[in-house]
């Protein structure tokens, strides 16, 4: 007969967290944490539903692969690479510094020091399923944090391998062990290296030949087994599943195979890791709570301070700024599902024993369970922090105000444009500006950005716009407008009201995402908020009336159209008193526009009266601009130079016909 035990523990699994993550939702709780909380209820410490934890956490394995496997993809090779302060300074701090204090506090309690070594070892890891799924569910990976957060984890990673070399010697069952130790090590860069090297050469190839035959299950079965087959290659070398999926992500993020690839996975992946966070929730055994509750309180407590201070110093210690050091420490401070693999080790070296093992187990699933709960904090709290005058002194100051790296130089600008965020909007904002003479400057957090286009002559420098001090330093008391180009929405958020406290006048204008994050920007004293989505959906009907060969001057005027109609809904504020009288039918046909006189323009040199505008094109010309300094009704005598501005009045097509006579003479 056919067993179904497999089949009945899904069906359970999943029935019990659907209600459980559905009650955490409606509360606003981490969907994480439900699933912990599911499997404590399920498992074999609670309610006992589950027949087969063994099956349950083979796919739970299955699960963790995938996570990593398409964080590797979201990431590249190049980003890795510009990790490598995080990995090979700030992460091995991290781990070093948790070593270090429990290797201290085993011997002020009278442990072997072999055994407080081997407690070190399980204390300093984090758990990456736990803290990148929180990230992903955020919105942070590529954030500033985020980044540091998984270079820290990265680390870990790596070090579970010679971590579970040493636990046979810790124990001194091993004769030889360095060179066995040696040889392991030897073999695990052997082994990754020619993953890398074959996929790199050998999987862009296979994945061109694939995707011309057109057949989308072929190429996803191709992707999982890429996903497991080097996952499964690594795991040869000594390595981990989990980091060889994170290999198999980073040379598929290569190819320009790796969004579709992504989309495929995510339902596998999402379906696969929930039964991970419910694996480890099934570990979780009550009786140790009632029968050692302040013991197993304490140790919680000491574990999420230690390891929050060591990981937010080690942040510090490379120049992360203070918000985001914080963030991190907060981030990595639960024990980690390796620390299981090397408990299991040590129980069977003799290492930990009986009441200790289920002490540990206790409060390294407590210490996952209260993780997206601290992350889902973390933000308010690193920002409350962060704001207190007294630990500024503590700070580093150059993470505090990193605008101003080079000493004794000063910004000395007035009615200027602060770009906060350099990507591509911000590039193109700051060249347009350039272009126009308008003075300007731009704040960014990449470094390699910052030292790149600083050597270009852009006016930019490294810093964090919701730092009060780096504001200061780019003048923001005497800025005329503020534009805040990033995509992180809590960075954003924060920018706009640390700049509306220091400078109320300034005019700030926010790029966004989604038409939903209007109404939150306004109230926060944004001025003008642009999103994306609003944007997107006109580009978009502006192309489809091209394709139907419609006139280049009617699609542009119905998107004008619709923008200005769009965005006088979208605000806030009432409309300008104009709007009333083009609403009641006074002014309908008026529009208001400028013209810059350019070098190679025939207007040059000119007056108003010899150029004759309203009498050849019917715009009158209501205003001039020269300096900076403008004049409404100039002069007819007024003779025209280059940088000149002209507003001009009147309807679009005699607009266009003024236009078209000051910049081509026609």
């Amino acid at each position: 007969m056919t067993d179904y035990n497999v089949l009945g523990n899904l069906l359970v699994i999943f029935s019990v967290s659907i209600a459980v993550v559905f009650l955490f939702h409606q509360f606003r709780l981490p969907s994480i944490a439900g699933f912990l909380v599911a499997g404590a209820l399920i498992g074999p410490n609670g309610l006992n539903l589950i027949s087969d934890i063994g099956t349950v956490q083979v796919l739970a394995e299955i699960g963790v692969v995938l996570l990593l496997f398409t964080i590797g993809i979201e990431f590249s090779l190049v980003q890795l690479a510009s990790l490598r302060r995080l990995i090979f300074v700030a992460a091995p701090v991290q781990v070093g510094g948790v070593l270090l204090v429990v290797w201290l506090g085993a011997m002020l309690v009278g442990m072997p020091w072999q055994e407080g070594v081997f407690w070190g070892f399980l204390l300093s890891l984090s758990s990456t399923a736990i803290v990148l799924k929180a990230l992903a569910n955020r919105g942070d990976s590529d954030s500033v944090h985020g980044r540091a957060t998984i270079g820290i984890l990265i680390f870990q990673d790596l070090a579970v391998v010679p971590m579970m070399l040493m636990t046979p010697i810790l124990a001194s069952h091993t004769e030889g062990s360095g060179i066995s130790i040696l040889y392991t090590l030897g073999k695990s860069v052997v082994v990754v290296g020619l993953v890398i090297a074959a996929a790199r050469y050998l999987v862009p190839k296979l994945l061109e030949h694939i995707v011309r035959s057109r057949s989308r299950e072929l190429f996803l079965l191709t992707i999982i087994v890429l996903c497991l087959g080097i996952a499964w290659l690594t795991s040869l070398g000594g390595l981990s599943l989990a980091l060889g999926a994170f290999i198999a992500g980073l040379v598929i993020s290569e190819s320009e195979y790796s969004h579709q690839a992504m989309a495929e996975v995510l339902p596998f992946r999402d379906s696969f890791n929930s039964l991970f966070f419910v694996s480890i929730g099934m570990l979780m055994n009550l009786r140790v709570l009632f029968d050692h509750p302040l013991l197993v309180t304490g140790l919680l407590l000491t574990i999420l301070l230690v390891k929050f201070v060591t990981a937010a110093g080690a942040s510090l210690s490379v120049g992360i700024p203070p918000r985001s050091a914080i963030m991190v420490g907060v981030a990595v401070a639960q024990v980690g599902e390796f620390s299981f693999l090397l408990a299991q080790q040590g129980q069977d070296q003799g290492l930990l024993r009986g009441d200790p093992y289920q002490i540990f187990l206790a409060v390294s699933v407590l210490s996952m369970i209260v993780t997206p709960f601290l992350m889902q904090w973390s933000p308010a709290v690193a920002r409350r922090v962060e704001a207190v005058q007294r630990l500024r002194h503590w700070l580093p100051r150059r993470t505090e105000a990193h605008v101003l790296q080079t000493e004794g130089k000063q910004i000395r600008l007035k009615d200027h444009v602060i770009i906060v965020g350099y990507g591509l909007n911000g590039r193109n904002l700051a060249r347009v500006l350039s272009e126009t003479e308008i003075p300007h400057l731009a704040l960014d957090l990449d470094g390699d950005t910052v030292r790149r286009e600083s050597r270009h002559g852009v006016p930019i420098y490294y810093g964090d716009a919701t730092n009060p001090n780096v504001l200061r330093h780019a003048k923001i008391e005497d800025a005329k407008v503020l534009v805040i180009a990033i995509s992180d929405p809590f960075i954003t958020r924060r920018t706009v009201q640390v700049a509306k406290g220091l400078n109320p006048k300034v005019r700030v204008v926010v790029r966004t995402r989604y038409l939903r994050e209007l109404e939150e920007l306004h109230d926060l004293g944004a001025d003008d908020v642009v999103p994306e989505e609003f944007e997107t959906s006109i580009e978009i009907f502006a192309l489809v009336l091209r394709t139907y060969d419609l006139p280049q001057d009617f699609v542009i005027r119905k998107a004008e159209q619709v923008r200005r109609e769009g965005y006088a809904l979208l605000r806030r504020s009432e409309l300008p008193e104009l709007a009333h009288h083009l609403r009641g039918g006074t002014l309908t046909d008026a529009e208001v526009e400028t013209c810059r006189i350019d070098d190679d323009s025939p207007a040059v040199g000119k007056t108003f009266a010899d150029l004759s505008i309203r009498p050849r094109t019917g715009a009158s010309i209501i205003a001039w601009t020269r300096s900076g300094v403008t004049e409404s009704n100039p002069s007819m005598k007024t003779k025209l130079m280059v940088g000149d501005i002209v507003v001009l009045l009147g309807s679009r097509p005699q607009i266009r016909r003024a236009i078209s006579l000051l910049l081509s003479g026609d």
